[in-house]
């Protein structure tokens, strides 16, 4: 199942800019943004959409942007699927808000089983609902120290997991998240990620010289790291680690909240390796935009806590639940074997252009929709950036200097084709007058880091 034809491009084609980029709408809209808002945000480049249907991205100027950023992997069934929408305002309709942690909603403990019967997770299965990725993160880091009794928690070299205090002391993919706010959580240990070679380092060094193993309570780990650069781990890196905890009594956490939702073209990353983790989270793309995530966990782990341990105010609302039965439905029912087509068209697509700006491409990874694009500097990354939104192509950074290619799941091949055209008249331009596409960017203030939500 792709995106129906849209109708912001029925007479169009998309891209179609109509005026400069940014527009003169647009750049009075960043003034005023700027006026206002805390300069905490990091924006990217000044793009101000209004409206948008399936990839097309209407800005406040009439410019059509093709979107293969797709809200930071968020909207996985593109944006304002019919499905989706038709589902929210159904249940918007009858009833918007009553606290789940408080009462009884009819709609919460429908998701929760959905979520449960789709989770790689072996045996019986409970979920607790919320409203981000962040705050599943800090749940699953409460959940593992209160069910084990132990109160360390490990993660790794390149992740990312949040920026609420306890996520963000577990996130080590940029050092300015951590910049003026220590100390950080105590009691977090960063592994390096990714080779099988790398799993010595938990006997050799965290085990023997820092922590015993059964003062540990959870691993907790991106089966495919986001933020950090779209970084894919070696064949055996996840099914060791699952050794590993099996070994002495560990909790495994899969931080699904970007790699999940059916993105590398399975419903879950792990299910790659034939990985079976003990807690899942999920987010982003599982509500299609809709403000909600989960923490799915084996139901020993779950029932080791009562009432009143943990809750919240709006996670599972009955209307971003009505959003992700919604978007569930529509990943089974074909979006995930999209994103795997749609994916080998890119992976087959890239090579060419690897090869003929080598000079600039030094790798392409990933799986299925998740796929990142490493270039020699970040400053070339950034410039890609820049030159593929003036193109109308809306693509972001990840890691050091990573282009990550995250389309809505709906993608078209016709879509997919006119994208990796885009990507390689960017790199072209790139390649040949790198100094005007960064006097362009700065000019716009759009060399800012991108980031991964949360």
């Amino acid at each position: 199942m792709t995106s129906a034809p849209s109708r912001l491009a029925a007479a169009r084609p998309v891209p179609d800019l109509v005026t400069e980029i940014p527009g003169p709408k647009a750049r009075a809209h960043v003034e005023y943004d700027h006026r206002w808002t805390s300069p905490s945000l990091p924006r990217v480049y000044p793009i101000v959409p209004v409206r948008g249907e399936g990839l097309t991205i209407e800005d406040i100027d009439g410019n059509l942007f093709l979107d293969f950023a797709a809200g930071i992997a968020v909207n996985s069934t593109g944006h304002s699927h019919p499905v989706v929408v038709g589902a929210i305002k159904e249940q918007a309709a009858e009833l918007i808000h009553f606290s789940a942690s408080d009462f009884y909603l009819p709609i919460y403990p429908k998701v929760c089983e959905e979520i449960a019967r789709i989770s790689p997770i072996d045996g019986p299965v409970r979920v607790y609902l919320g409203n981000s990725g962040t705050e599943v993160v800090e749940a699953a880091m409460k959940l593992a120290r209160h069910a084990t009794g132990r109160p360390n928690l490990v993660a790794f070299l390149g992740g990312f997991h949040g920026r609420t205090y306890g996520s963000v002391s577990l996130t080590a993919s940029k050092a300015k998240y951590h910049a003026g706010f220590g100390p950080m959580l105590p009691g977090i240990y960063h592994a390096p990620y990714g080779h099988v070679e790398d799993l010595r380092w938990f006997d050799e060094v965290l085990f023997a010289r820092l922590v015993p193993p059964d003062e540990v309570a959870a691993i907790i780990v991106e089966p495919i790291q986001g933020e950090g650069g779209y970084i894919v781990p070696e064949d055996g890196f996840l099914e060791g680690l699952r050794k590993l905890c099996d070994r002495h009594g560990i909790v495994l956490v899969a931080d699904e909240i970007q790699s999940g939702a059916g993105r590398t073209g399975r419903m879950w990353a792990v299910d790659h390796w034939g990985v079976r983790p003990d807690v899942l989270l999920t987010a982003k793309g599982i509500a299609s935009g809709m403000p909600l995530a989960a923490m799915a966990a084996r139901a020993p782990l779950m029932e080791s806590w009562g009432a009143g341990h943990h809750g919240s105010t709006y996670g599972g609302n009955p209307v971003a639940c009505a959003a992700a039965l919604a978007t569930i439905e529509l990943l089974e029912g074909g979006l995930v074997a999209n994103a795997e087509v749609r994916g080998r068209q890119a992976m087959a697509g890239l090579p060419p252009l690897m090869a003929r700006h080598h000079d600039l491409i030094h790798d392409v990874r990933g799986k299925g929709l998740m796929i990142g694009i490493e270039f020699a500097t970040a400053d070339q990354a950034e410039e890609i950036q820049w030159a593929c939104f003036e193109r109308g192509l809306l693509v972001l950074e990840a890691g050091t200097s990573s282009i990550r290619l995250a389309p809505p799941l709906v993608v078209s091949e016709a879509e997919m084709a006119t994208a990796l055209r885009i990507f390689g008249e960017a790199l072209d331009v790139v390649a040949t007058a790198p100094d005007r596409i960064r006097r362009e960017a700065e000019a716009a203030g759009a060399l800012s880091e991108p980031e991964a939500g949360g």
